[in-house]
Order: structure tokens, then sequence, then C-alpha cells
């Protein structure tokens, strides 16, 4: 997993909790790394499970709830960091619909080691339905980035999420319609 996630997961922890959430974390998770991330870096998905499981126990938050939480802030961030990717799209279908050809395309220029998540779409003008597959459990990273885009670019669609039972978050199917 790429440091970047690493890097803006200890900034929204500072940033909505505090500085020293950020240590407790580091302690409670007994991450290799130490808490030692750079944005360039790669790192195993499993520190991210171990800091995120931490972060649960201090805060009394579900695991899910913090995930999606992390994916609506990081969807922001990558807005910021990333504006090209937004020039000319008006809403989020066009958005999504774009992210395996043209946003996941462009991150493995930039990262050739970056181990993404895949998604097959299928589109209309009214639904837009994501399915989403990956080797790692963060289906809740992809449900809160999402629901970031949809505040992003202000959509009103609903938003239904169905995943496979046995996949254990590396699988799920998200359904927009509008």
């Amino acid at each position: 997993m790429k440091g970047l996630v690493f890097t803006e997961f200890m900034e929204m922890v500072e940033d909505v909790w505090s500085l020293d959430m950020v240590d407790a974390i580091i302690l409670e998770s007994k991450v290799a790394s130490a808490g030692s991330y750079t944005s360039v870096g790669t790192y195993p998905h499993e520190e991210m499970v171990a800091l995120v499981v931490a972060l649960s126990k201090e805060t009394q938050t579900p695991v899910p709830d913090l995930v999606r939480a992390f994916g609506n802030h990081l969807f922001g961030r990558f807005a910021l960091a990333y504006p090209r990717f937004f020039e000319g799209i008006h809403d989020s279908f066009a958005f999504l619909s774009g992210i395996e050809n043209i946003i996941h395309a462009e991150v493995r220029k930039l990262y050739p080691d970056a181990d993404l998540p895949t998604f097959e779409v299928e589109a209309s003008p009214s639904r837009l339905t994501l399915t989403y597959f990956s080797e790692h459990p963060f289906a809740d990273l992809a449900h809160g980035l999402i629901e970031g885009c949809m505040k992003y670019f202000g959509e009103t669609a609903t938003l239904q999420r169905d995943t496979a039972p046995d996949s254990q978050g590396a699988q799920a199917r998200f359904i927009l319609v509008r």
C-alpha cells in the first residue's frame, strides 16, 4: 500500500483527534514501521489494518465507520492534490466511470508498484454500478471514497452497497442511482 495513504491517514487522525492519538495508535498497533511513513514508500496493508483497529479501540468507533470516514477524507485530499483528474468533469458519475481507465491508469504510471483494486463499471445516465475487487479488505475505504466523490460534486444520488458474503471486504458492488 502506498505511503501516501498512510500519511493521509495519520493527518486525518491528527486533525480529527490529536497528535497524541497518532502516537497512541502507533504504540497500540505495534506496526513494524513504527509509524514512520513517506508518501512515496510502500508498506504492508496489514499495517493500515492494525492502525485502524488501534484507532477503533481508542475511540470506541467501529472499524468500518473509521475506514469510510477516512475514504471521505482521502477523496478530498486527492481532489486538492490532483486537480488535473477533475478537469472537464462535472459530476460523480462521470468521474467514477473513469476510475479504472483514467485515474488508476495514471496512478500506475506514477507508481508502477502500486497495488490498486480494480473496478468493473456499468453506466447509464441514471445508474452507475461499480464492482470492486481487491487483494485487500478495503471495500469500506472504496465506499468512503465514493461518498467523498458524491459530496465533492454535490451529487444527490442514492448509494447502495452489496458485499460478497465470503469476501471479507475485498469485493463489493456499489450502485448509484439518480
